[in-house]
């Protein structure tokens, strides 16, 4: 059971390829198709960078170097999975080794066999083609508008 009036810290990883083209994934979280960037939460014990490299590495299986801070939530925004916890995010520019390779690559989003908890598919938009209706966390939408400006 959640507390009330908790924090939420998470970390996510901005990778972009040659072709100015970001690295998302689409999981089934909750019985919920979500679209976001690649990562996750802080673990008490972490840092911020220790965590999104775990958190990659988890989701994709490769290591990723941090570049630098990209972007950072200043305004509440309640988790979409509890209206008690306050979400601060933290996204990074990520780069990963020439030998980065994704488990489960897609084309289109959610083109799962079966819907479980934990599935995760992989896809590259193009940063200049980006919607913010490609993303489903308030906060993914605010990183896509200073993305699209940076790029």
């Amino acid at each position: 059971m959640t507390k009330k009036n908790q924090f939420n810290i998470r970390v996510y990883g901005l990778l972009v390829n040659k072709n100015k083209e970001v690295l998302v994934v689409d999981e089934y979280i909750k019985n919920d198709l979500i679209t976001k960037f690649p990562g996750g939460g802080l673990e008490f014990g972490e840092g911020l960078t220790d965590c999104l490299i775990r958190e990659f590495y988890e989701e994709t299986g490769n290591k990723i170097k941090i570049k630098e801070l990209f972007f950072v939530n200043e305004n509440f925004v309640p988790s979409f999975l509890s209206k008690h916890q306050q979400i601060i995010s933290f996204y990074y520019l990520v780069s990963a080794s020439k030998r980065f390779k994704i488990k489960q690559q897609f084309t289109n989003n959610f083109e799962f066999e079966e819907y479980e908890e934990t599935i995760e598919g992989f896809r590259w938009l193009f940063i200049n083609k980006l919607k913010l209706t490609d993303f489903d966390l308030p906060i993914d939408k605010m990183v896509v508008k200073k993305l699209k400006k940076h790029y």
